[in-house]
């Protein structure tokens, strides 16, 4: 039979299964065990929560990185690469070794054509990760968990350490209606006797709670460990344990927070994956993840800023870094959502903030995309806002930019399916990273 490519096995997963989500760990487990359940990696850490999951993987893997350490980070969803996901030594997985564990991942589960196991596509990107980790010779594999913990793909793998960032509503059809619920979903990647590390300190009760009843180690913020400004920096403090840092490339004030539960994590696991405090400063200065509030300029240009800002808790993260660093013109957003988003909720924080609003349409992009028409009856429900609609994200950066003043800033958010796309009109357009 010939070999499918990337693109052709990524094509045909989203054909397996009928569902996109499929909440339940039975079939992925069983694959995972036909293919003979190898180890990940001698020390595992699983990072859950609402928001700061992708930006916490990015600083355990700078500071484990720089204190020499071998490290394998799974993360989703990707921006303008598949292989983005998968990362080993700082470098992404090549087609060849994604399209090898993809292979082994479909004889796995068609090995008794009797009792054939249907995988959703994040099903199959996960047990891909995991057979690439277990074959790469890591001392370190970083989990983001996908979507809730409990029911998610990752969670078939027991953490020696779980981090759980923040709690906030999104994606309350599957995970719950309040943060109570939401929480004790998150709370399912916790295990018995070992870590629970909880990076907000006014984290949900049933975050607490659920580490309790499983007889994990909980380690919270504001509890166990404590993180604050200094002269030059910030500290973080647990114990006798006292580090100088300095802040975060990473611009919301939120990363701070992301930062010291990733420190929390190596601190927690000190005694089997040892990490000094030189190279967990050093991962603090050297930690960079795309598309978070990430700055571009181009001479003679407004600037361009790239969130994935997605939901309410994100949105009013977004908001405070616009007070901390105002432009000093106008502010033009570029905004697209999808279709089980809050888009009030989005809203609400930024509509003081932003001067004029370019809806960009997702509908042609994704399935869940909300068209622009859709995306602005949602929007006009709830606030009378100057906005604009365009048939997608590159069509609506060409009509912010067209108005805009060098002292002006255009930002684009709301979904990953808006920042990609801004990616990749900014390169085109020659924008640079500002540093």
């Amino acid at each position: 039979m010939t070999q499918r490519t990337l693109a052709e096995w990524l094509d045909y997963q989203l054909g397996v299964h009928a569902l996109g989500v499929d909440l339940g760990l039975a079939r992925v487990r069983e694959v995972w065990r036909r293919m003979g359940a190898p180890s990940v990696a001698p020390v595992v850490i699983t990072v859950g929560g609402t928001n700061g999951k992708g930006s916490t993987v990015a600083f355990l893997e700078a500071m484990l990185a720089a204190g020499g350490k071998r490290v394998g980070c799974y993360t989703s969803p990707h921006l303008l690469r598949y292989n983005e996901r998968v990362r080993v030594a700082g470098a992404d997985a090549d087609d060849a070794a994604l399209t090898d564990a993809f292979e082994r991942i479909e004889a796995a589960r068609l090995s008794l054509p009797q009792r054939p196991i249907t995988l959703t596509y994040f099903e199959f990107g996960t047990l891909a990760a995991l057979w690439i980790f277990s074959q790469s010779r890591l001392d370190v594999a970083v989990l983001e968990v996908g979507l809730g913990g409990r029911l998610d793909a990752v969670n078939i793998v027991d953490a020696d350490a779980a981090v759980v960032t923040t709690i906030a509503l999104d994606h309350e059809d599957w995970l719950g209606r309040d943060r109570e619920q939401i929480a004790r979903e998150k709370a399912g990647i916790f295990r018995h006797d070992r870590p629970a590390i909880v990076g907000d300190a006014d984290a949900p009760a049933a975050l607490a709670q659920s580490a309790r009843s499983t007889g994990a180690a909980l380690f919270q913020a504001g509890r166990d460990y404590v993180f604050e400004p200094a002269a030059h920096g910030w500290r973080w403090r647990a114990q006798a344990r006292d580090i100088a840092l300095s802040d975060p490339v990473l611009a919301a004030p939120v990363q701070r927070a992301n930062a010291a539960a990733a420190i929390a994590a190596l601190h927690v696991l000190r005694d089997r994956i040892a990490v000094d405090d030189v190279a967990i400063a050093a991962g603090v200065r050297g930690a960079r993840v795309a598309a978070r509030l990430q700055r571009f300029a181009k001479p003679g240009a407004a600037e361009l800023v790239i969130d994935v800002a997605h939901n309410p808790q994100a949105a009013e993260v977004l908001a405070r870094w616009l007070a901390l660093a105002p432009a000093g013109g106008r502010t033009l957003a570029v905004f697209g959502a999808l279709g089980d988003k809050d888009v009030a909720g989005i809203v609400a924080p930024l509509a003081a903030r932003i001067d004029a609003w370019f809806i960009a349409d997702l509908a042609a992009d994704t399935p869940r995309g909300l068209a622009a028409p859709d995306l602005a009856a949602r929007m006009d429900a709830a606030f009378a806002l100057p906005r604009e609609m365009f048939v997608d994200v590159g069509r609506a950066l060409e009509a912010a930019f067209a108005p805009a003043r060098p002292q002006d800033r255009v930002l684009a958010f709301g979904s990953f399916h808006v920042a990609a796309p801004a990616l990749e009109w900014a390169a085109r357009h020659g924008f640079a990273t500002a540093t």
